[in-house]
């Protein structure tokens, strides 16, 4: 199984930038996400409606392709709780001042390495830079 986060699972929907890799690499095990990229990804559909990046029609048959792959269970949504927040609370307190992550980038960093993910792939270079920091290794494949 792999770790996707949001930049990664989007491209499974949308032509994005290397999306033609990604969705290859999808295909080839099954790919897993924390909670918080369902709503990450919904928010990014969204975005590209209202950019004007899709139409409304593209944006309603991307949207129902994915409510039926989650519903299929195409995607293993990882949970995040409360104390998840907390750890990555306590792991801002320990990271140098060097490095730049945010808060939802930092969430997928600690759900991956809490559920035994070695690798994450992302197309972010900020969560790229600071995955060590969570004994983590970053692949961007785009």
């Amino acid at each position: 199984m792999r770790y996707f986060d949001t930049s990664y699972l989007v491209r499974c929907y949308l032509e994005d930038e290397g999306w033609e890799k990604v969705r290859a690499l999808a295909e080839e095990e099954a790919v897993a996400c924390c909670a918080l990229g369902h709503a990450e990804a919904a928010s990014a559909f969204h975005r590209k409606l209202r950019e004007a990046a899709l139409t409304p029609e593209q944006y309603e048959e991307v949207c129902l392709q994915f409510r039926d792959d989650c519903s299929d269970g195409l995607w293993k949504w990882l949970p995040v709780d409360a104390g998840m927040a907390g750890r990555v609370a306590g792991k801002y307190a320990m990271l140098p001042s060097t490095v730049f992550i945010r808060a939802a980038d930092a969430l997928h960093l600690q759900c991956a390495q809490e559920n035994g993910f070695s690798v994450v792939y992302s197309h972010d270079r900020q969560l790229l830079a600071a995955a060590p920091q969570f004994g983590l290794v970053g692949t961007d494949i785009i």
